[in-house]
C-alpha cells in the first residue's frame, strides 16, 4: 500500500471503543505465567490515547508481553504462552488469529488462507511484445490514460500484501523503499517487506505501476509510487495485528491509496458481537478508520467465494453462524472501497462474490477467454525472477481500482478518500444486470456496482 498530516486527535476513533477500558499502571504481576507452551500473538483493545506504561502493566500482570502498540487508535500486539490470556484480558478486548489457526490444525479441519484461493500462476514465455496480452488494461482505457498522465510521483499506493520484488525490471522503478515496511508481526519492520514465497504482492503491484519498455509491459499508474507493506505470513494468511500495523504505517505515511487483495484470516467474517470477533473487529475498523480519516482511500477485494455477502449465514473458514453484526474484513468497514471481478466477456467472473459492491474492474475467469494472440483469459503481470504471468481472482480486480484511484489522486491532490471514491464511481462505466441474480439498476447494482472503472475518465 506523500507524507501526510500529523496525528489526530484520539477522539476521531474513539467512538465506539468496544469492550476498551482504561488500565491502571498499577496493576500487580501476576502470581504464575506459563514460560514453556507455545506463543501467540494477540490484538488486544484500549481506550485511544492511553499511556503506553499502563498497557504495559496490564499485559505484564496477565502473562503477557507488547510487541507494539499503537496510541492513535488504542490498540497492541501482544504475545503470551498463556492458554487463558484472552480470557485474563477479557474475551471482547483480545483475539489471536494465530492460536485459532493452531487448534483447527490440531483438529485437522484445515483453513483456506485468502490470497492462496484461486491463486494459480501461469508463465507467459519470454519475448515479443506483452502490451497485446493486456486486454485488461484495453478494457479500462489505460493505454489511453498512460499518454495522458501516467500518474504523479508524489502519490503513493500502499500494496498491503506479501511484498513486492524490487528487483522486477517493471517495478524498480516504482517501489519506494523508505516507505515500505514489514508488518507481518504486527509491529513496523523496515527490513522485512521483500516477498518470500508468495508472488501475489508482486502481481498486484505490476497492476497498478508496473511498467517495462523492453518487454511492452505497462500498468495502470505507471508514474506513481510503490510501497510494499509486507502482510502476508509464510502460511500464506494475513491475521489481524498484521492489518492493524499495515493501516496505520499507510496513514502516517501519507499513502493515498492502499490496496487489499485479501480478507482478514482466518476469517471469512467476524462478528463484532462474538468473543475473540469483537476484538478482532474493533481493532481493524480503527486502524481503517484513522488511515481514512488521515488521507488514505482503502481498495479491497470482493473476495472469491461466489456468493452474495449480505445473505450469507453461515462461514465458510469457521463453524458459527453470520448475522448483520458480522462482516468480511477490511471490505466491511466504512470508506472501503469494494471491488468484485468481471471476466474478458465483461460479465462478473464465476468466483467473484458481489452484494455491497462500490463498483467492478477485470479479475479474469477461465471461461471467459479473449481470442487468439490477445493473452489469457487471466490478466497478465508480474511475478517472480523478471518474469509475467497471469492470475484470476477479485485479488487481481482490486488492483485495477485502486490504480484507477491513483490516477485520480494525481489529477485531483489532495482530495480526500471520500471525494476520490466519488469520482471514482461517478466515472465508472455503468454495466447492467443480465442475470437475476443480479439487483439493482444498471448505475448501482450488486454484481458491478457503480460499474466498470475507466482510467481515461480519470486523467481528463
Amino acid at each position: 500500500m506523500s507524507r501526510l498530516r500529523r496525528l489526530l486527535v484520539p477522539v476521531a476513533v474513539a467512538g465506539v471503543a468496544v469492550g476498551a477500558v482504561a488500565v491502571p499502571a498499577s496493576a500487580a504481576p501476576a502470581p504464575s505465567c506459563d514460560t514453556t507452551s507455545k506463543q501467540y500473538s494477540y490484538v488486544v483493545l484500549y481506550q485511544p490515547g492511553e499511556k503506553q506504561r499502563s498497557v504495559d502493566a496490564e499485559l505484564t500482570a496477565k502473562c503477557g508481553k507488547r510487541i507494539a502498540y499503537y496510541p492513535e487508535i488504542g490498540v497492541a500486539v501482544a504475545s503470551s504462552r498463556n492458554a487463558d490470556f484472552a480470557d485474563r484480558i477479557g474475551v471482547k478486548r483480545a483475539y489471536s488469529a494465530g492460536k485459532d489457526v493452531a487448534a483447527k490444525a490440531a483438529a485437522r479441519a484445515g483453513l483456506r488462507s485468502s490470497i492462496g484461493m484461486l491463486e494459480r500462476t501461469e508463465s507467459v514465455a519470454a519475448g515479443g511484445d506483452l502490451s497485446t496480452q493486456q486486454w485488461d488494461m484495453r478494457v479500462i482505457h489505460a493505454p489511453e490514460a498512460n499518454k495522458i498522465n501516467p500518474g504523479s510521483r508524489s502519490v503513493t499506493v500502499g500494496v498491503l500484501d506479501s511484498g513486492i520484488d524490487a528487483k522486477h525490471p517493471a517495478l524498480a522503478h516504482a517501489v519506494d523503499t523508505r516507505s515500505s515496511t514489514g508488518c507481518v508481526t504486527g509491529a513496523p519492520d523496515a527490513s522485512a517487506w521483500a516477498p518470500t514465497n508468495s508472488d501475489h504482492g508482486t502481481h498486484v503491484a505490476g497492476t497498478i505501476a508496473g511498467k517495462d519498455p523492453a518487454r511492452g509491459f505497462t500498468g495502470i499508474a505507471p508514474g506513481v509510487r510503490l510501497a510494499s507493506v509486507k502482510v502476508v505470513n509464510d502460511d500464506g494468511y494475513i491475521f489481524p495485528e498484521a492489518a492493524v500495523c499495515g493501516f496505520v504505517w499507510a496513514a502516517q505515511h501519507g499513502f493515498q491509496v492502499t490496496n487489499n487483495s485479501y480478507y482478514i484470516d482466518p476469517g471469512m467474517f467476524y462478528c463484532r458481537n462474538e468473543a475473540g470477533d469483537a476484538a478482532a473487529y474493533e481493532a481493524v475498523r480503527r486502524a481503517v478508520t484513522y488511515s481514512t480519516q488521515r488521507g488514505t482511500l482503502n481498495v479491497a477485494a470482493a473476495g472469491n467465494s461466489g456468493f452474495d455477502v449480505r445473505t450469507q449465514t453461515v462461514d465458510p473458514n469457521r463453524p458459527h453462524r453470520i448475522d448483520s453484526s458480522c462482516g468480511i474484513l477490511p471490505k466491511a468497514i466504512d470508506g472501503v472501497v469494494t471491488v468484485s471481478a468481471v471476466g474478458y466477456a465483461g460479465t462478473k467472473s464465476s468466483y467473484s462474490n458481489y452484494g455491497a459492491v462500490t463498483v467492478t474492474a477485470p479479475g479474469g475467469d477461465f471461461a471467459q477467454l479473449p481470442p487468439s494472440g490477445q493473452g489469457e483469459g487471466c490478466p497478465l503481470s508480474t511475478v517472480f525472477n523478471g518474469a509475467y504471468g497471469t492470475k484470476c481472482g477479485t485479488s487481481m480486480a482490486s488492483p485495477h481500482a485502486a490504480g484507477v484511484a491513483a490516477l485520480l489522486a494525481s489529477t485531483h491532490r489532495n482530495a480526500p478518500p471520500r471525494a476520490l471514491t466519488a469520482l471514482l464511481t461517478a466515472e465508472a462505466d455503468p454495466v447492467a444486470c443480465e442475470v437475476s441474480a443480479c439487483e439493482g439498476p444498471k448505475q448501482n447494482n450488486s454484481y458491478y456496482g457503480h460499474g466498470l472503472v475507466n482510467a481515461l475518465d480519470a486523467v481528463h
